[in-house]
């Protein structure tokens, strides 16, 4: 809608009457509006509808509008119906105001209750500040008179006694001071006080709010937001000032400590043991012109003047000490008990010593050897008709094996030495007899195989003279039993004459001390981890006990006996696995059972440590000689390299000293590697990178190892016979030879004559004395039986034609090549090379 000069207006259609609205906005705008108002409408009823309701309005024209008239148009219904609204509409605005009134009463009593409750806590609050400041102001009162008192002593002690005039000159003034303290007290608690009423903010407001002294006072009132000093701190103020004014000026005693010293300490670690602050050691460092933080290492001689400078005592220690808690402990008589004797069977192989132990243990452990030849340390108990518990271990008895049954001659007690009663003393027996006397333990000859009809008992004792073996029978003092593994004659014998050596021996040992043993053999198995079988030596060992063994520790987690139970405990002579390793040890490692897993773990650093230092300084030359003679012997010789993996350690340890033995002074086999445990991708991978092969030895190697293998073209070796393992490995190696050359002479010629030929040189006419001249052969020119000329023909012709060959007795003409100065009277020799393969022996 607009109006007649064309501006719009605000309105609605009708009759209306006009006006102007002047509109402010932001920023000072204005602008003027027309604005329309709407005229009242009035609805005049029509004369009969008039009539019709006025007489019976009487109640709806009490409800109309100021005239007491109905509206026009509404019924009684309607009217009635308006009237119940509206009441109810009064009746709901009474309720609600009712309601509203009894709500703001209630949230009055509330607030009148939380103020008396926050005045009271309030009150209770200051009751109990006030109460704690009196008893602070008492004690630093105490305090105070203590110190007075206390420097009034010392005075007294340090200057001569004054004069009576001087005393009574000194005592009104000090008697004044001490008067005028206490007035001094109230105004300082009366402007305290002030200040936490009027102006709180006032110690905050400065900026520095904890400069200068805090006094009792601003720490009580300091304010509900400022920071207070915790009730510990005050009171730790209060002891440190007490302990001052009773022992004056004097500072605390100092603790001299010895300080055990390593060759090399951190600055934080030197400073814990000397007790000392770490900012106090690196302070005193910089002084001594050594700049270093608290993680850095210095050495003992620095660390010893640091040590002197703070004034305690050095003990120099070595990294070794860590072991000193592995120490031997004399047992008491009283506390040894005996135990059974441990007997190693050794001999000749295939002489019948796993044989002859099945049948004292009525089992077959030979059925589950590779092709009956036992591999490994086998370690057994038996118990004889007599109730005698006896350990047997069984070692290999081939020439692999020779330094796993060095380990079981030093961890037995007796030694039963086979021999077979047809074969007699073999080199391998007179190892086993060498071994059994550095280990210092008697020996017991069971004769085998006395049931065969070739059985010669008597050249079994006569060749053992030669060995400085006597036996009983030779009027010797070493016992001898004829026996047969197969029908099992001599049996109870031979376990009569080991109980009676034990008898002898007196063998005891004290089961109520931390376990020490001795790994006869190791291995990493799959599902159960590294398993060890350890020999008891002394003590027990039990489930839970944390232990450490050469380069490992570990804690028990299981002790399984020979025959495949898990039992709980192990005393000395008896033989178990471990399980529980964090790594495969060596075997002969030592076991000790320590008292906390720190000892264990630091005391398998240390030694780890150590190894690695010594296989260092074992590869590395010391001199430029001694390099320069490294290299030049790697030159020459020719390396086959490999990797080896091995079911347990005795036979990884065997593999490799039989690999260091094949090879001469061209050729040598070198184990860049050797492991228990099956074969792995990693090892796969270090093949490949070296160029060789992977041995394994009673192990397989997993799915992904094998797929490596394939890709990366690495031949994986299996076998089961250490035999067969070393006769490929040599044949392998004797590929690396170089082939020897051998000559053979198959003529002479004689030069008769000299001619020059155009486009040919010199060509001398020869005659051949002996054999046969051969043109692809190789020719010497002997001028006075000396050698002047070795080389090659360049030309053999009969007459006019060239020729592959002449007969003796023929005349030919040579040339040779590159050389012109042949003579007559000089003799060719003509001779073949011949390449022919060489083998390792």
């Amino acid at each position: 809608m607009s109006d007649d000069d064309g501006k719009k207006t605000l309105g609605v259609r009708g009759g209306a009457r006009s006006g102007s609205v002047k509109q402010s906005f932001s920023h000072g705008r204005t602008k003027n509006v027309v604005v329309e108002t709407k005229r009242k409408r009035v609805v005049v009823p029509k004369p009969g509808v008039a009539a019709a309701t006025g007489g019976g309005g009487g109640k709806g024209g009490s409800v109309g509008g100021s005239g007491g008239k109905r509206p026009a148009g509404i019924s009684d219904a309607e009217m009635e119906r308006r009237l119940k609204a509206l009441q109810a509409a009064k009746a709901r605005e009474v309720e609600e105001t009712a309601q509203r009134e009894a709500d703001e009463k209630a949230r009055a009593e509330e607030r009148e209750r939380m103020r008396a409750e926050k005045e009271l806590k309030e009150r209770e609050q200051r009751e109990a500040e006030e109460a704690m400041r009196r008893k602070l102001e008492e004690e630093e009162r105490k305090v105070r008179e203590a110190e007075e008192a206390a420097k009034a002593a010392a005075v007294a002690a340090s200057q001569p006694a004054p004069k009576a005039e001087d005393q009574s000159r000194a005592k009104p003034k000090k008697t004044k001071e001490a008067e005028e303290a206490p007035r001094r007290a109230p105004v300082a608690d009366r402007d305290s006080r002030d200040d936490a009423g009027r102006g709180r903010g006032r110690v905050r407001e400065d900026g520095n709010r904890r400069a200068g002294k805090l006094t009792l006072n601003q720490a009580l009132s300091g304010g509900e937001g400022g920071r207070q000093k915790s009730m510990a701190a005050m009171k730790r103020k209060q002891e440190r000032a007490r302990q001052k004014a009773m022992g004056g000026a004097a500072s605390r005693e100092k603790v001299v400590r010895d300080v055990k010293l390593p060759e090399a300490i951190t600055v934080a670690e030197l400073a814990n043991r000397m007790a000392e602050r770490v900012a106090d050691v690196v302070k005193s460092l910089m002084q001594s012109g050594i700049m270093a933080t608290q993680n850095q290492t210095i050495d003992a001689d620095t660390a010893e003047l640091i040590i002197e400078e703070f004034g305690h005592r050095v003990t120099r220690v070595s990294d070794a000490d860590v072991e000193d808690v592995i120490h031997e402990v004399a047992d008491a008589p009283e506390d040894l008990k005996p135990r059974p004797p441990v007997i190693t069977i050794m001999g000749h192989v295939d002489h019948g010593k796993t044989s002859l132990l099945d049948a004292i243990r009525n089992t077959k452990v030979t059925a589950g050897e590779a092709g009956g030849i036992t591999q490994h340390i086998g370690a057994y108990q038996v118990e004889t008709d007599s109730g005698a518990v006896l350990t047997f271990l069984d070692t290999p008895g081939h020439a692999a094996f020779t330094s796993m049954r060095s380990r079981g001659a030093q961890v037995t007690d007796i030694v039963v030495l086979v021999v077979a009663a047809d074969d007699a003393v073999m080199p391998q027996t007179v190892e086993a007899i060498n071994h059994a006397k550095a280990a210092k333990v008697p020996m017991i000859v069971a004769i085998n195989k006395i049931d065969k009809h070739s059985a010669n008992p008597t050249k079994v004792r006569t060749d053992l003279l030669q060995h400085e073996v006597v036996v009983e029978e030779m009027s010797g003092d070493v016992q001898d039993v004829e026996v047969s593994a197969l029908t099992g004659k001599g049996l109870d014998n031979l376990l009569e004459a080991i109980a009676l050596q034990a008898e002898i021996l007196e063998l005891k040992a004290n089961p109520d001390r931390a376990a020490e043993g001795a790994v006869i053999e190791a291995q990493l198995d799959v599902g159960r981890g590294p398993v060890a079988t350890v020999l008891v030596r002394t003590g027990t060992l039990r489930q839970g006990d944390i232990f450490v063994v050469g380069e490992q520790y570990g804690k028990v987690r299981a002790l399984i006996n020979d025959k495949g139970e898990r039992i709980a405990e192990a005393g000395p002579s008896v033989p178990v696995e471990v399980l529980g390793l964090n790594g495969t040890p060596e075997a002969g490692d030592v076991l000790n059972v320590v008292a906390t897993e720190a000892q264990a773990r630091e005391i398998a650093e240390y030694r780890a440590n150590l190894a690695k230092e010594k296989r260092a300084a074992a590869g590395a030359a010391t001199t430029l000689d001694q390099l320069l003679q490294k290299a030049k012997d790697d030159k020459n010789v020719s390396e086959l390299p490999i990797v080896v993996k091995a079911d347990v350690q005795g036979s990884a340890e065997a593999i490799v000293q039989a690999m260091e033995k094949i090879g001469n002074e061209e050729v040598r086999v070198r184990v860049i590697h050797y492991g228990v445990g099956a074969i792995t991708e990693t090892d796969v991978g270090l093949a490949e990178a070296s160029g060789c092969p992977v041995i394994g030895f009673n192990v397989r190697a997993n799915a992904t190892a094998r797929n490596a293998a394939n890709q990366k073209g690495v031949e994986i070796r299996y076998y089961s016979v250490i035999y067969d393992l070393v006769d490929d490995v040599k044949a392998a190696a004797s590929g690396l030879l170089s082939n020897e050359i051998r000559e053979n002479f198959i003529g002479y010629a004689t030069i008769k004559e000299v001619f020059k030929v155009s486009n040919v040189g010199k060509v001398a006419g020869c005659l051949v004395t002996e054999g046969v001249a051969r043109r692809s052969a190789g020719v010497r020119l002997l001028r006075d039986d000396v050698v002047v000329h070795e080389g090659t023909l360049k030309t053999l012709k009969r007459f006019k034609d060239e020729v592959a060959e002449v007969q003796s007795g023929q005349e030919c003409g040579m040339a040779f090549e590159n050389y012109d100065d042949i003579r007559p009277g000089d003799v060719i020799e003509i001779f073949e090379r011949e390449e022919i393969e060489r083998k390792l022996s």
